[in-house]
């Protein structure tokens, strides 16, 4: 039995940040309902495609329903209050003031169902000039300072959407602990999270750090601010990335780069003195790495005790026995009789398989199940 079965939550989410959230809840064992509006989430247009349907949209409604609604109807929004009479969790990603007009805010569901968890991720939170501005993951590293210290010289964003996908995690937390707090008070709560706030949390010991001391940080490419050396180099084939964060693991790396004299070198004898000279150092390493091929080096690293990886393409990691072994990427049914993968949430409980086993759901495919014989629409 998963820990979230018997749950019932309704997902007026789209996009990115809110299905995620939603896919978690439904991974742990909750039955997702997907209401979209008649044309779909805009998502299952989103390239890249795998035959007529968006990658991002198949990954991220796995195992979910779905219902079609026009809320400008009538007829409409009383089958959506009725499936809100049945829920235990209603989720939104909406401008703030949006589920406002609409009636579906906190306080105008919780009339219809006390007890109902309310769980809205926003981009700008619930306070502030900006909580009432829409806003995407890339807007969000860029508000936040994560932009101004990613990459080397140029302007770049990084090409995960780690600020949608960490406020899903956040909102998914939120939902199972005021779950756990229901169980305590037999009473619904609002949970909120947002883009801005993850993406803050995200950079927190750079905004500690420039509030100590008013400096602000340094773009520092494949590099640590706090170690040397600690980043990406140059092979005969390919990149590494060499990770070393204290003065026994830099002897094991002059040990097997046979350059022991770095260990009593001024330049390089404690870490903070690495750090200061990182370019001089860094340019060392790479004159020896350079001339040799990935695996080989890799191969004595390991053997040395230094951590370190392959820079390794996506499809790299497709191959790579470490994420075959932990079956992170599962096969599932396609919703077009195609077969399809996802990646499966990176958590493992002992005693219930969270493997997920049933694809997006097609557009609608749940209405006549879950609003009724009676309830026709065009969908677009």
């Amino acid at each position: 039995m998963k820990p979230l079965q018997g749950i019932r939550v309704l997902d007026m989410t789209t996009n990115i940040s809110g299905p995620t959230l939603t896919m978690i809840l439904a991974d742990l064992g909750a039955e997702v309902i997907k209401v979209e509006k008649l044309s779909g989430d805009e998502a299952r247009k989103m390239e890249p495609k795998f035959q007529e349907d968006g990658v991002y949209f198949l990954n991220i409604n796995r195992q979910k329903k779905s219902v079609t609604l026009n809320m400008k109807e009538d007829y409409d929004r009383e089958k959506l209050m009725e499936l809100i009479k049945t829920a235990d969790v209603f989720v939104e990603n909406y401008r703030l003031g949006v589920a406002q007009k609409l009636g579906i805010d906190y306080e105008a569901v919780k009339k219809i169902n006390p007890k109902l968890i309310y769980c809205s991720l926003s981009a700008y939170g619930q306070n502030g000039p900006k909580k009432s501005y829409p806003g995407y993951d890339a807007i969000m590293q860029a508000e936040t300072g994560i932009m101004s210290i990613t990459g080397s010289t140029d302007l770049a964003r990084v090409p995960v959407s780690l600020i949608d996908q960490g406020s899903a995690m956040w909102g998914a937390l939120g939902v199972v602990s005021a779950i756990l707090q229901r169980h305590k008070t037999d009473e619904g709560s609002l949970v909120s999270t947002s883009l801005y706030e993850t993406g803050v949390f995200w950079a927190n010991y750079h905004l500690l750090s420039t509030k100590l001391t008013g400096e602000n940080p340094k773009k520092l490419g494949s590099n640590h601010g706090a170690f040397a050396p600690y980043g990406a180099f140059q092979t005969a084939d390919g990149a590494i990335m060499i990770g070393i964060s204290n003065n026994k693991l830099f002897e094991k790396l002059c040990e097997v780069l046979q350059k022991r004299e770095w260990i009593e070198d001024t330049r390089y004898r404690t870490n903070e003195e690495r750090v200061k000279n990182r370019l001089q150092l860094s340019k060392e390493i790479e004159q020896i790495t350079k001339t040799e091929k990935s695996e080989a080096l890799i191969q004595a690293l390991e053997a040395g005790g230094v951590p370190v990886a392959q820079v390794k393409t996506m499809k790299d990691v497709l191959v790579d026995p470490q994420q075959i072994e932990n079956k992170l990427i599962v096969r599932l049914p396609h919703i077009r009789d195609k077969e399809m993968y996802a990646t499966r949430i990176p958590l493992t409980i002992s005693n219930c398989d969270l493997t997920p086993t049933a694809p997006a759901p097609l557009l609608g495919e749940h209405n006549e199940e879950l609003l009724g014989r009676d309830y026709v629409h065009d969908i677009k």
